[in-house]
């Protein structure tokens, strides 16, 4: 496979900016928006937007289980921000009606680091991303609390005061990457900068 079709679920979030970055990396992009799309191609980035938001779209447009049969099957899929929050199998300060496919065995909180006010960006190392730190851009970003069997930790931020000095320590940092298998997750926007290395790292699981 030297070209991968890539496809980004244009049901909310920055997909023009994912397109751009995959095609960047060497990907053919196109969005998906109905099953019949999401079977033309040989990955999925769920991009960031509002996790319940995304949740109910995906019910609406008929698209949650032709997702979630696709990931079972193995598909691979990079969730960045709130496409995090969509691949986990615990969904933390989430609606009670929130829905998540479950790819990924970990626990993940919704807005964790705060409010839109508190969106920051840092130099984060990405464990198998060449190259130096990652200029990682969070915006109402979530974190990892729990991990499962078979879930890498790929990058963490370095314990920080959240929520204005009010929030929990985190001795070693918080997760802000994982990957399980054919699926990647970054609590993180890369699609933001134009740094294609983590497009480029999901790119290459695909064509692997």
């Amino acid at each position: 496979m030297t070209v991968p079709r890539i496809g980004v679920l244009a049901l909310q979030g920055d997909v023009v900016d994912h397109m751009r970055a995959l095609e960047a990396a060497g990907a053919e992009a196109a969005p998906v928006r109905r099953p019949a799309e999401l079977d033309a191609v040989d990955g999925l980035v769920i991009p960031g937007g509002e996790s319940t938001t995304m949740s109910k779209l995906l019910d609406i447009f008929d698209m949650f289980d032709p997702v979630k049969k696709r990931l079972d099957e193995g598909m691979p899929a990079f969730g960045s921000c709130a496409g995090m929050i969509m691949l986990a199998d615990e969904v933390l300060d989430g609606r009670p009606d929130q829905r998540s496919f479950g790819a990924i065995p970990m626990t993940v909180r919704r807005n964790a680091f705060g409010r839109q006010v508190d969106s920051f960006e840092t130099e984060v190392g990405i464990e198998g991303v060449d190259g130096g730190p990652f200029k990682a851009v969070f915006i109402r970003a979530p974190w990892v609390e729990r991990v499962g069997d078979g879930v890498e930790v790929l990058a963490t931020v370095e314990s920080r005061a959240e929520n204005g000095g009010q929030g929990p320590d985190a001795p070693g940092g918080r997760i802000v990457a994982v990957r399980a298998g054919a699926c990647l997750a970054t609590s993180f926007h890369p699609e933001v900068t134009p740094d294609a290395r983590v497009h480029q790292y999901f790119v290459d699981m695909v064509r692997g």
